[in-house]
């Protein structure tokens, strides 16, 4: 197991307003988040915003892991059946839509890290219901976060309700420990079995961000080496939190104004 750090509390504070700063973007967005806008003009929405107003540095931007081409966008829009890391582009959005937009800036050295589901006009009742699921699949996994506890913990519930609805988890991607970078250790499976896995200490920050595709789990990659798409073309969401290990429980810090509220559980 890779060393995983414990923030300071000068460094916790320091993620605080960077994922403050992120979820703020989101709620920046979503007024223009509407049919017949291109994912194109919605990054560069964001990116103006992120650069000119918070004066915060887009990470997705030029962000070149190994064995990848630099990303040339400075969001994340995955539309539909598009899992995530879908490259913003000329495609307008049209009623009934779904997508997902993945923020994280950089501010004074820190990673702020989120995602949220959005709506085109009026979604099916399945689209309605995958994104609920989703949501609510993220806060059980949220909740669970405490010392003691382990990150199979976390996988578990979300996996549980997940499945318990017909739908299937994205194995081949995770949420990540984040800080002075943008992927730390641990991995954050959304996926596991209860006490298994890492255990989790007060001053872990990482992201929970599960991904649940409507039909199988299989992916598929697209030739342009970033979006990954649902093997069978059925819809996917996902939501992603920062989520902060506190010495009795959590915190979510990526929270703003804007930021949807923690659901009523339904499912």
């Amino acid at each position: 197991m890779k060393k995983v750090t414990i923030k300071s509390a000068q460094e916790i504070e320091k993620m605080r307003v960077a994922g403050k700063l992120a979820s703020e973007v989101l709620d920046y967005i979503t007024p223009f988040v509407k049919p017949g806008i291109t994912t194109e003009e919605l990054d560069t929405l964001c990116h103006t915003y992120m650069v000119d107003i918070q004066k915060t540095t887009p990470a997705p931007l030029n962000y070149a892991p190994s064995g990848h081409k630099p990303y040339p966008k400075s969001i994340c829009t995955s539309v539909n059946n598009q899992i995530c890391h879908g490259i913003p582009n000329a495609r307008q959005l049209k009623n009934g839509d779904i997508v997902n937009i993945d923020v994280t800036v950089i501010s004074d050295g820190y990673h702020g890290d989120t995602s949220r589901m959005f709506y085109i006009g009026e979604p099916s009742i399945q689209a309605r219901r995958l994104c609920e699921v989703t949501y609510e699949a993220m806060w059980r996994g949220i909740e669970v976060v405490k010392p003691g506890n382990h990150l199979g913990d976390i996988g578990h519930v979300i996996q549980k309700l997940a499945e318990s609805v017909g739908y299937s988890v994205v194995r081949e991607f995770c949420g990540h420990g984040i800080g002075k970078k943008f992927h730390e250790d641990p991995q954050v499976l959304h996926y596991g079995k209860p006490g298994t896995g890492l255990e989790l200490k007060s001053g872990m920050i990482f992201t929970i961000e599960p991904m649940i595709n409507a039909g199988k789990a299989a992916i598929r990659h697209l030739p342009d080496g970033w979006t990954v798409t649902t093997k069978d073309s059925s819809l996917s969401a996902q939501w992603e939190h920062t989520v902060l290990v506190t010495d009795d429980g959590y915190e979510v810090l990526t929270i703003s104004s804007g930021a949807p509220s923690k659901p009523v559980y339904r499912f």
